[in-house]
């Protein structure tokens, strides 16, 4: 598999459309940004009125790509665009599932004879948006499922792994595949015919969902050879947390696999609570509480967080979100996720405009993937860490301070070097061998040295 050896931003964009990701290609590059990660690429519900985002995350046919964000056409047009950038594509994969069609039928062929139907009335469309396989045949039928029975216990790793994930008693849940034979075919045939279009990168969602063993027969090195990959495994925390030992320890100790920094992002959300302290992220990997740099998904927030009830209190205030970026932009390993969406949580910020939906390329989003791929390989050393304040440098060429108190800040910094803050964009002058850093509340500094 890939290691990410040099500076890697990903702009998570999230359930934008295709032609909107390659129309914006020059901005996002402009941006400082390497890679970009999209929604699904395959077939899902479309309707002329438009779908729920979740849509997009309950697959009706691999072998197609033709869903609410654009079709083949428009994927392969937003890969060319942004190769011109240099800019690699990652993808999510849903491979756990297929789609809850149950209002509308009793069997689990998929797609469904309805929609095999359609395949033959517009045969010329189909033909041209199918990205491998024989569309007069169903991929998918009742064998490649498991028994359906929805999740009860999420503490229980087989039910979690074989039940299907419902909304409720009365939902009957998405279909989960079973890992036979065909199954893992035509999952490893899917992500060759992506990998062949040029894509670089792999969410697998709801990675907690799927046996090892399945992912094992899926990810093996031919697949992996050249991508970058990832799961998407929730957990409430590191190490000890029940969480992280069902599901995300076994994840890591028996795949090669990345995945999302769960663990950090709890350590730091709950370090810039006002009773949390910023020591906690001096080097949180030593006590189990961030995952190794090399297989790390850093985050301020994720799309599941603002658009699912049950992590909404996991929203950070605005200026705690910055810190965060700060921190995670700021700091020595893992590659950061920058998430931005077209507002399907209908949050809105202080300015009420809508939450993320500018954040990626506001002026300090700027500054911090700036700093990050200007320091990107240093060495990180704290220098100096209390309750609300953390201030550690990045080799000899940056310093990264953040203040999460409700008073004003000075610090010293011994440096021979002359600085430039990258967020408030000044020079911090030298005085007898020091950096002067006056640091407002809930706020932080980049310097980049010269």
């Amino acid at each position: 598999m890939t290691s990410v050896t040099h500076a890697n931003v990903i702009l998570h964009a999230f359930d934008w459309p295709y032609h909107l990701v390659a129309t914006r290609a020059k901005q996002i590059a402009d941006m400082g940004y390497k890679s970009v990660l999209v929604s699904p690429a395959m077939k899902s519900l479309k309707l002329p009125k438009g779908t729920q985002w979740w849509q997009r995350y309950q697959p009706q046919d691999y072998r197609v790509i033709d869903n609410q964000l654009g079709n083949k056409h428009d994927f392969v047009a937003m890969i060319n665009a942004l190769r011109e950038f240099d800019i690699l594509v990652y993808v999510d994969v849903v491979f756990n599932h297929m789609a809850n069609e149950s209002s509308l039928r009793s069997d689990l062929q998929y797609p469904s004879a309805a929609d095999m139907q359609e395949y033959v009335n517009n045969k010329a469309y189909f033909d041209e948006q199918t990205l491998y396989g024989d569309l007069s045949q169903p991929l998918f039928g009742p064998d490649d499922f498991v028994e359906a029975f929805g999740i009860k216990d999420w503490e229980d790793t087989w039910q979690v792994q074989n039940g299907r994930i419902t909304g409720g008693d009365n939902d009957p849940g998405l279909p989960t595949l079973n890992d036979t034979e065909h199954v893992v075919k035509q999952q490893r045939q899917y992500l060759t015919a992506l990998k062949q279009l040029g894509v670089k990168g792999f969410r697998i969602d709801a990675a907690k969902h799927m046996k090892l063993e399945h992912l094992k027969k899926v990810w093996t090195e031919d697949i992996v050879s050249d991508v970058h990959i990832f799961g998407e495994i929730i957990t409430d925390g590191g190490a000890t947390r029940a969480e992280y030992e069902l599901f995300l320890e076994p994840f890591l100790c028996q795949t090669h696999l990345c995945a999302y920094d769960f663990p950090l992002f709890q350590t730091l959300f709950d370090a810039l609570q006002p009773k949390g302290s910023l020591t906690a992220l001096i080097d949180p990997y030593c006590f189990g509480l961030a995952l190794s740099e090399a297989r790390a998904i850093t985050f301020a927030i994720t799309h599941d967080i603002p658009n699912n009830d049950v992590f909404a209190n996991l929203v950070m205030d605005e200026q705690l979100e910055g810190l965060a970026y700060s921190y995670i932009l700021g700091r020595d390993g893992g590659v950061p996720l920058i998430y931005t969406d077209l507002n399907p949580s209908g949050m809105l910020d202080k300015r009420k405009s809508p939450r993320w939906q500018a954040a990626w390329c506001d002026k300090a989003m700027k500054a911090r993937i700036d700093f990050h791929n200007k320091v990107h390989g240093e060495a990180m050393t704290v220098l100096e860490a209390c309750d609300d304040l953390l201030v550690f440098a990045r080799g000899n060429k940056g310093i990264v301070a953040i203040n999460k108190s409700t008073r004003q800040q000075h610090v010293e910094v011994a440096s021979e070097q002359q600085g430039w803050e990258s967020l408030s964009q000044r020079m911090v002058s030298n005085q007898n061998g020091k950096l002067s850093l006056v640091l407002e509340p809930m706020s932080s500094c980049m310097i980049e040295l010269s």
